[in-house]
């Protein structure tokens, strides 16, 4: 899946894919009103750290796969 996070006065999102569901990620950024820290892992072993104080937005859902060859 296809995690997006827009971080409050940054210009450029955080882009990355992961192996985790949909609800994986959002129990993470619901436990992270505790810690004020949401920690997701990537796909690739790496971890995305950001503040909840800095958190714009969260956007999920399956990358954009591009077409291949002629057509409509």
């Amino acid at each position: 899946m296809e995690v997006k996070i827009g971080v409050q006065n940054v210009s450029r999102e955080i882009a990355f894919e992961t192996d985790a569901s949909v609800s994986d990620v959002t129990a993470a950024i619901d436990a992270a009103q505790q810690t004020g820290v949401v920690h997701l892992a990537d796909n690739k072993g790496g971890t995305v750290i950001v503040p909840l104080a800095s958190l714009g937005y969260v956007e999920l859902g399956e990358p954009h796969r591009s077409r291949v060859g002629f057509g409509a």
